[in-house]
């Protein structure tokens, strides 16, 4: 089986990797811009995200292996490679089993450490809504059943773009709701240790984020010794939403 993916432009190869319950299309506005400097963009949905296939085994293993498996399909080579949060730890590991697929890496927000789970709120709205087919009669219904679990009006919009219409008239989830709740310690897992990636590296980390701190440097230059550390001001972990411009700037400062 072979993720779905948004493909558009032409050029060197560009994949990127969306975060955990989010979507390639999430990462439009920002492709739009790679694409018109010259790159062929891949948005790319992991599984159990997005359009791509669902399946009860979900670990950073398997998502590795579904992105080498897409590469193959699609004969891509020496790509630059883009991953957010959940999105950054697939393409971590992924460039330090397959390097040979990677030209350049770019982690945005997000060590190679372990994270503790911290989505069991989101995860509960969530799973209550999808309970609730009275909830899903619309987007606003959804919002407003969704506020009394998650406060933050622009963490709301980004779930509520996993809705899509179904037969019966009624809202539903894309993503594999169940596997992602059974599986949620596996995100946040570090990666192996003794594990190194040794091509040109980035990482952006915003400003305002906890995901990655100072004393965090050390341990990513030990899995990436040619990794640069750039932080994007005025932006926490949605740092290419937050300050998009800051955060392509970087990013095409890197690619040179």
């Amino acid at each position: 089986m072979i993720l779905h993916s948004n493909i558009s432009g032409s050029g060197k190869a560009f994949v990127i990797l969306h975060g955990f319950l989010g979507m390639g299309d999430n990462w439009k506005s920002l492709a739009g811009q790679f694409e018109e400097a010259g790159y062929e963009m891949h948005l790319v949905d992991q599984r159990n995200h997005g359009r791509s296939f669902h399946d009860t085994v979900f670990n950073y293993e398997v998502l590795a292996d579904d992105l080498k498996a897409y590469c193959e399909a699609k004969n891509l080579k020496e790509i630059i490679l883009l991953g957010h949060s959940m999105g950054g730890k697939t393409a971590m590991l992924f460039a330090i089993r397959y390097p040979e697929f990677v030209d350049k890496l770019i982690i945005a927000d997000i060590g190679p450490k372990e994270y503790p789970q911290h989505h069991q709120q989101i995860l509960e709205g969530l799973q209550a809504l999808s309970a609730s087919k009275e909830a899903r009669s619309s987007r606003g219904d959804a919002d407003a059943f969704l506020e009394n679990y998650i406060q933050d009006w622009g963490t709301r919009q980004f779930l509520l773009k996993n809705l899509y219409w179904q037969k019966d008239k009624t809202l539903a989830l894309r993503m594999n709701l169940p596997v992602l709740v059974k599986e949620i310690e596996s995100i946040g897992e570090a990666l192996p240790t003794q594990t190194i990636y040794e091509g040109a590296t980035l990482f952006l980390k915003g400003m305002k984020s906890k995901y990655i701190s100072q004393d965090d440097e050390h341990l990513i230059h030990a899995h990436f010794p040619n990794a640069e550390i750039k932080g994007i001001k005025d932006a926490g972990h949605w740092l290419h939403a937050e300050n998009p411009e800051d955060f392509y700037k970087g990013v095409m400062q890197f690619l040179g």
